[in-house]
């Protein structure tokens, strides 16, 4: 379950290199459990992810894509080649989703 700080916080913080590592931690606990749970089961059934365990082959590798935030955002949104949107997914959803792939797949610590 996402905390009430998390959620609250996930919109206001983007993982700047002057994000605390307490919030990057907690952001990036509760997004890998959005990407692996039931909330958004067909991320970890269809992509591969490393830091998420996921060894999906329908979609793209995350990490070979190596998505910004952005671009993770308007996938979920909006739908991408042959992945639909998510409209069942709330706006704090989408946006910890994003920031955590994004995290995930960069070379930055």
């Amino acid at each position: 379950m996402i905390t009430p700080l998390v959620q609250q916080l996930a919109l206001a913080v983007a993982f700047t290199a002057s994000s605390s590592a307490a919030l990057v931690q907690d952001l990036m606990v509760d997004g890998k459990k959005l990407f692996s749970g039931t909330a958004a089961s067909s991320c970890s059934a269809h992509h591969t992810l490393k830091h998420a365990g996921a060894a999906g082959e329908i979609g793209p590798s995350l990490d070979e894509l190596k998505p910004d935030a952005g671009r993770v955002e308007k996938a979920l949104c909006n739908g991408i080649g042959q992945m639909l949107a998510f409209p069942g997914l709330s706006h704090v959803q989408v946006k910890l989703l994003s920031a955590y792939v994004a995290k995930a797949t960069s070379s930055s610590p």
